[in-house]
């Protein structure tokens, strides 16, 4: 049972969806009738092996792909019924990316990165600007505003893409492989982050093959064969995770 008031939507609503390429003897079924709801505030882990459908649910997720069959509502809008402009919008509104690369602009500061979403959205400069001092100042970046990319370690980059992210407010986080390109010491900053992003509210769906990553979730979805295997939740651990550095609940 949810605790979600019932005028209120799930964040996610994913009913009975598929998705297949090609045809023939090249028929591929990287969907097979996938089912689920994420509520607000909840934190889900999306693991699976290569070719268990993992990265087509979060193109789904994400807007970025659409199903075959069946329906997909983002916090109450029914992404089926949408346009591609509709489609554009609802990403730049409703969802932030964290992807494994980091998809940082290199020859543009911290600042200019995080705000480009903002820009996107029509706002002004002003506000632009203040909300991603905010934004960055979250992650621990305030020192960082007007370093490009490549003056900036792996993990500092993944943290100006949070940071991005979550900028424009939207109602999902959704990343994909997020420690995937950093060491150890970084990985355990961006969970961090992640952490208390989560005890402060954030809804988050994160893609990953790591059963250590896996455990920062409140709950653990697992694919295979298209399918979901397992959906389950962890029991909360105590206490909570430690501060990082400008990341506040």
């Amino acid at each position: 049972m949810s605790g979600r008031p019932e005028d209120v939507p799930p964040v996610l609503d994913v009913r009975a969806v598929t998705k297949a390429y090609g045809r023939g003897d090249a028929l591929v079924r990287a969907l097979r009738g996938v089912s689920l709801t994420v509520d607000r505030g909840d934190y889900v882990a999306v693991m699976g092996a290569s070719g268990s459908g993992k990265s087509t649910l979060m193109n789904i997720l994400g807007c970025l792909d659409v199903p075959s069959t069946g329906r997909y509502l983002v916090d109450g809008t029914d992404a089926g019924a949408l346009d591609e402009r509709q489609l554009s919008i609802l990403r730049n509104r409703k969802i932030g990316f964290v992807f494994q690369s980091f998809n940082l602009i290199p020859r543009m500061t911290a600042l200019a990165n995080v705000e480009l979403p903002l820009a996107y959205g029509g706002l002004k400069a002003g506000e632009r600007r203040r909300r991603a001092l905010a934004a960055l100042s979250l992650v621990g970046l305030a020192d960082r505003t007007r370093h490009e990319p490549n003056e900036l370690s792996g993990g500092q980059q993944q943290r100006v893409a949070i940071a991005r992210a979550l900028v424009t407010a939207p109602a999902l986080l959704l990343a994909d492989e997020p420690t995937g390109n950093l060491d150890s010491a970084s990985t355990r900053d961006v969970l961090n982050i992640l952490d208390q992003l989560s005890m402060a509210g954030r809804t988050i769906v994160m893609i990953t093959h790591e059963d250590d990553v896996a455990g920062h979730a409140k709950r653990i979805l697992r694919l295979v064969d298209g399918q979901v295997v397992e959906d389950r939740r962890r029991s909360p651990v105590a206490g909570p995770p430690p501060k990082l550095a400008g990341v506040t609940a």
